[in-house]
């Protein structure tokens, strides 16, 4: 099967916005054994949409759309579709519904343009939008299936995980099962990941094994094919056996959940609380647990303390320490996080001091970051990291192992 993604906006050629989710559907599709041969951009103009939809036709058995299913009158895919499939649009009642309530709850008017986000092929399948309001849908037309998803990645991820790949599946010859198992890393980069797992990701067949970036961390999907689910977790079971074999001190959690989520869900499970001493962070440690929900129940608090007189006057940090040893220091880290957990009476104190950048300070490089962990019951332990990258880079890196090393700890206590 030969499959092709357009995305249709103005902004992505005007380079306004990236095109991610051409890279999330190719993914998701090679999951599943579909290959994307075509990746097209085409702005919100009738007629270059409609030669683009003429030449995708011609050449492929699945062509997607991502965007222009909006309220306004430059939202124009499902129109410019539907007059190329020869079928009408018609009203979905329960997308109508939901764009009604959405309105309702906000106390705002609806605007009549708003209905439109509502309108279906009026034959084919709708998917449902659980995250927004304009529906996704599909038809076949002269040999070619056409789907149409929303543009937002956060209304089209879901869509696709819920309701699109079920349907993609139901379009292959084969109706097998495709199933996977999803493992999570920290503490060791995309390449490095690969370069050790590379003979059996070049010798893969079925299970085929996927490795991804995300937000400062990746992610391996193993996936098989076979007649039963059953079949496919055996399958599945040994490459698992041999990848946890070769990376198992870096896995941190299978699914499709993060490292906060499941920091939270470890402090529940023993009953311990914690709190955060952030520097070169400024909170985003404390941010990243806080948002997790029914996080009340483990964060007992945080606190920036940027300065040396921060350090000082906050969290108890002996000034003969900040100048001897200086604010970023495998000393300070400790202090930190033992100080903040007696402070606020947490089982688990949690510290991060460092250079961020884009300036060297204390005559100490960007990039140079120390971690402290302290749980009731151990020895204080302390990180040093060695990152690279923007700013945002090494203060979001910085916040992820932070919550690593203290996950690993809660699990491991002293064999981390």
């Amino acid at each position: 099967m030969r499959a092709e993604i357009i995305a249709v906006g103005t902004e992505l050629l005007l380079g306004q916005i990236a095109n991610t989710n051409a890279q999330f559907l190719s993914q998701k599709l090679a999951e599943i054994g579909i290959g994307v041969y075509f990746h097209t951009v085409v702005g919100d103009n009738t007629e270059r949409l409609m030669e683009t939809i003429k030449l995708a036709a011609s050449r492929s058995d699945l062509v997607i759309f991502s965007g222009g299913l909006g309220p306004t009158q430059d939202d124009l895919t499902k129109e410019t579709v539907a007059s190329y499939i020869e079928t009408g649009l018609v009203t979905d009642s329960v997308a109508m519904e939901r764009i009604e309530a959405f309105f309702r709850q906000r106390g705002i008017v609806m605007t009549q343009n708003n209905c439109k986000q509502a309108l279906v092929f009026d034959r084919g399948v709708v998917f449902p939008n659980d995250t927004g309001m304009a529906p996704g849908m599909a038809a076949e037309y002269k040999g070619s299936t056409f789907v149409l998803l929303p543009g937002p990645p956060s209304e089209l991820y879901p869509m696709v995980d819920r309701y699109a790949m079920p349907f993609f599946i139901s379009l292959l010859p084969e109706r097998q099962v495709f199933h996977s198992h999803v493992l999570r890393f920290y503490g060791i980069g995309e390449s490095a990941l690969e370069e050790r797992l590379l003979d059996l990701i070049e010798g893969q067949d079925n299970p085929t094994i996927a490795p991804y970036a995300k937000e400062f961390e990746v992610t391996l999907r193993v996936t098989a094919r076979a007649n039963t689910v059953e079949q496919a977790e055996q399958l599945i079971e040994p490459v698992e056996t041999e990848i946890r074999k070769r990376l198992g001190e870096f896995i941190y959690a299978e699914g499709e959940t993060s490292l906060h989520e499941v920091l939270v869900e470890e402090l529940k499970k023993n009953g311990k609380t914690i709190a955060c001493a952030e520097s070169c962070t400024g909170g985003k440690v404390a941010s990243l647990i806080t948002s997790v929900p029914g996080s009340s129940a483990v964060m007992r608090g945080g606190i920036v303390c940027y300065t040396n007189d921060a350090k000082h006057d906050l969290v108890d940090i002996p000034r003969e320490v900040l100048e001897t040893d200086g604010a970023i220091s495998e000393q300070t880290a400790k202090l930190l996080a033992e100080n903040i957990r007696h402070k606020l009476g947490s089982d688990c104190g949690i510290s991060v001091t460092g250079v961020a950048g884009p300036d060297p300070s204390e005559e100490k490089p960007v990039g140079l970051v120390y971690i402290g962990v302290a749980v009731d019951g151990l020895p204080t332990l302390v990180k040093e990291v060695r990152l690279a990258g923007s700013r945002h880079a090494i203060v979001g890196r910085a916040a992820k192992f932070a919550l690593f090393y203290a996950l690993q700890r809660l699990k491991k206590g002293e064999r981390i």
